[in-house]
């Protein structure tokens, strides 16, 4: 794959699938920071940009979206530069400032988030100055409801958080409550291809070009979605399963079993969608499911990442 040339002020820490990946923004007087991965690689996230900015501190802080993988270092930066400023989505702005941690998905998911404050809130139609440049805040439900993108339309380099990916797109979560939030989807894909972007650096994995392909990709992908809901449903239930395991890394099988059981939002799909069969054997098969994509290993009993 070739390397993509970003703008010189944008530096991307590509950081996989438990963390997000990190967009640090650098201007002569002004230091930003999108997204700032899960809480238990916070560490290693204030390493990253202690690193990058070589002394200088960091100015301000945006989240996309709320997802535990996207804000857990929040608390951490947060601890580290005091006068920075935090900016996140105006959605769940209420449920942050009262740290509800149950709306906000941390407690059902069975996911880690420390409270984190904020500063002001990301209004969709309005501007951001991030570096040297205005970026563009544009919303972008489906997903997450609340979730928002940034567009820089000089350089048209898009922030995609996991609105789109290469390939594909993230779980929409509504829709694992009844919500209709493929049509969402599908109108976020549409308002991607309309601002035209050169670039685009996702939520997680690679920053690529080829934006026409991974758009045809995408709405593939949401076809068989719409034409097959369960598939997504089953689809939701094992990446909950396999972020799990990318956080411990190794599991016992019977305790991903009484993870699971433990975990409101994997319970629900289960009560839900598939209660015809037993719980644990329809835990089995996810677990089965994932070790034949070779997103896991079996060892005896033993669950491991892979």
């Amino acid at each position: 794959m070739s390397r993509i040339n970003l703008p010189e002020c944008i530096t991307v820490f590509e950081r996989g699938w438990l963390s997000s990946n990190n967009i640090l923004i650098t201007g002569l007087n002004h230091s930003a920071l999108i997204d700032s991965g899960y809480a238990t690689h916070s560490s290693q996230t204030l390493a990253l940009v202690e690193t990058a900015l070589n002394g200088r501190a960091l100015d301000v802080l945006i989240n996309t979206h709320l997802h535990s993988d996207h804000c857990g270092g929040n608390a951490a930066l947060q601890t580290r530069y005091p006068a920075m400023h935090t900016l996140i989505p105006p959605g769940h702005a209420h449920l942050v400032a009262s740290w509800d941690a149950y709306a906000l998905s941390y407690t059902p998911t069975g996911q880690h988030c420390d409270r984190f404050g904020f500063s002001n809130t990301l209004q969709p139609g309005a501007d951001v100055e991030l570096g040297h440049q205005r970026w563009q805040i544009h919303a972008a439900p489906g997903h997450d409801t609340h979730s928002v993108i940034l567009f820089e339309p000089v350089s048209r380099t898009l922030i995609s958080a996991d609105a789109l990916w290469e390939n594909g797109f993230g779980v929409v979560f509504p829709e694992l409550d009844g919500a209709d939030a493929f049509t969402e989807v599908a109108q976020t894909l549409d308002l991607i291809e309309s601002l035209n972007p050169a670039i685009v650096i996702p939520g997680h994995g690679t920053a690529f070009t080829d934006v026409n392909e991974a758009l045809a990709r995408a709405r593939k992908r949401l076809n068989g979605f719409v034409q097959d809901p369960d598939k997504h449903i089953r689809y939701a239930a094992k990446v909950m399963i396999k972020f799990k395991l990318l956080e411990v890394q190794q599991i016992s099988v019977s305790a991903m079993q009484e993870w699971a059981c433990a975990t409101d939002l994997v319970t629900h799909i289960y009560r839900t969608h598939f209660s015809d069969l037993g719980f644990e054997m329809w835990v089995e098969t996810l677990i089965d499911d994932l070790v034949r994509a070779g997103a896991a290993k079996r060892e005896q009993r033993m669950l491991l990442n892979a």
